[in-house]
């Protein structure tokens, strides 16, 4: 008999099945789905809606409710999800009566032996009343979170392996979850969850809290079965199609298309960097090594509805993810990874951090962060951080065929300098590139500042590494914008 309050699972028995797993060959699961839900389109797969009345604990009145996702279009893997009470586990039950199939035409009576997919988490966040969708876990490894005022945008996942590798990336999935009853008045949910992949298995701990900022705290153990080229640790993936620094390629009547429009990154050292993102030619790796990062996260700074117009999407809403470290990570690099997408429906995104450790096979590795889903109270650096990035081609001067930035910086630290204040632009940049003039001055429209640099990039065929931040009498006022220029063809 369990002791007085406690339950039939914990963090120690998901990882002693993530143990056990991974001392067994991977089995790839099956997709055993009926053509009808096989051949689903996007649109088709999105009216299959779990119906609100079914909603787990709702007879209870408590503050959070389950509801799930239907297998189905890409979704083809079930996946297994349990309830933890003082009484023991439960799994819960696939039934197909639990979901309305809107147009789809689909006969419910033909879906005996399917399953979930995976589940969404409801909570009051913007009104007492109504218990809003806060968290969903769908496909591979996948969530996605909100917090109050806030629209899906960006995803995390469980693990990243082998992104970016010409040998092809492989994604890891949650194929059972374990989800702990609260209480009717409890403000936060315990879900625990198995991973499984070729090269790696997993114990996953999410503890979350829905709020203006919805956080989740996440405790893993990972199971390496074989060596792993690359393993990407509190992976973020988002979407940039166009934006203020890259226009679209094609008249579009919003001025930009984006879940996040940067990376920010807090080093160890303290040092705040700000990285724009772009959609390449090419696939574009890049990285930032660094000792116990402080955080780093994609970011969606910019927050005005007229820089994006659109009523549908809404991407001024869309959630930033900061992604914060519990103890000591040790050395290693954030990497991000972006890829040529010709428009916003794919995520094209992905930052990660990579331990310079190797992980060995069959030995546990173990690490713990806090992610973050924000809008209004950000991470940023306290003193002025990058508000926007602009660029420009400058074909007519010749020779050098140089490309102008605009880099608006804004803060606190900004906001207290004296009307006459002359500012230094620190600058570097690397040896493909020419910093051809460099000029700083207060921007009167906005009370911040501007930097506004003429760069050659002298072979188009090679990238161009830029480094800048602001100082004032010896005294850095600033986060490190940095940013990269594509090779040209």
């Amino acid at each position: 008999m369990l002791p007085f309050g406690a339950l039939a699972f914990d963090f120690n028995e998901a990882a002693r099945l993530a143990r056990d797993l991974a001392s067994t060959p991977y089995k790839k699961p099956e997709n055993r789905l009926p053509k009808e839900l096989r051949e689903l389109s996007y649109d088709q797969y999105r009216q299959i809606r779990f119906k609100p009345e079914r909603a787990l604990w709702r007879p209870a009145k408590a503050l959070f409710e389950l509801t799930f996702h239907h297998q189905g279009q890409q979704f083809g893997e079930p996946v297994k999800i349990n309830e933890i009470t003082a009484d023991g586990i439960a799994e819960i039950r696939f039934n197909p009566d639990d979901f309305n199939f809107s147009q789809t035409r689909i006969d419910p009576r033909k879906l005996q032996g399917t399953g979930f997919a995976g589940f969404r988490v409801h909570y009051p966040i913007n009104a007492a009343n109504t218990r809003d969708e806060v968290i969903s876990f769908l496909g591979a490894s996948y969530f996605r979170g909100v917090g109050k005022g806030q629209v899906y945008g960006l995803a995390a996942r469980g693990l990243a392996v082998d992104t970016g590798l010409m040998s092809g990336e492989e994604f890891p999935r949650f194929t059972e979850f374990w989800i702990e009853r609260p209480s009717p008045a409890a403000k936060e949910l315990v879900v625990y969850a198995l991973l499984d992949s070729r090269s790696v298995t997993g114990a996953y701990r999410f503890i979350l809290r829905p709020g203006t900022d919805s956080i989740t705290d996440v405790k893993v153990r990972l199971y390496p079965r074989e060596h792993v080229a690359k393993l990407g640790l509190a992976p973020l993936t988002s979407m940039y199609s166009f934006g203020e620094n890259q226009r679209s390629a094609t008249e579009d009547i919003r001025p930009e298309v984006h879940n996040s429009d940067g990376l920010s990154v807090q080093s160890g050292t303290g040092e705040w960097i700000w990285r724009p993102l772009v959609n390449p030619r090419r696939l574009l790796v890049t990285s930032f090594a660094m000792t116990n990062p402080q955080g780093f996260g994609l970011m969606q700074r910019d927050r005005a509805f007229s820089s994006y117009e659109d009523l549908d999407q809404r991407y001024e809403l869309r959630p930033s993810a900061w992604v914060e470290p519990r103890g000591r990570w040790g050395s290693g690099r954030i990497e991000l990874v972006q890829i040529p997408t010709p428009d916003e429906t794919n995520d094209n995104i992905v930052a990660f951090w990579v331990p310079d450790d190797a992980q060995r096979p069959k030995q546990p590795y173990d690490f713990e962060y806090r992610l973050t889903w924000q809008r209004t109270n950000e991470a940023r650096p306290p003193l002025s951080w990058v508000t926007q990035t602009r660029r420009s081609q400058n074909p007519a001067r010749k020779p050098e065929n140089s490309i102008t930035l605009a880099i608006d910086f804004a803060g606190p630290a900004l906001d207290r300098l004296p009307a006459d204040a002359q500012l230094q632009a620190v600058t570097s940049v690397d040896d493909n590139g020419e910093i051809l003039e460099n000029i700083t001055r207060r921007n009167t429209a906005t009370g911040g500042w501007r930097m506004t640099l003429r760069v050659r990039q002298i072979d188009p065929r090679k990238p161009v590494e830029l480094r800048a931040f602001l100082r004032h009498d010896n005294n850095t006022l600033s986060e490190t914008w940095s940013y990269i220029i594509p090779t040209a063809a």
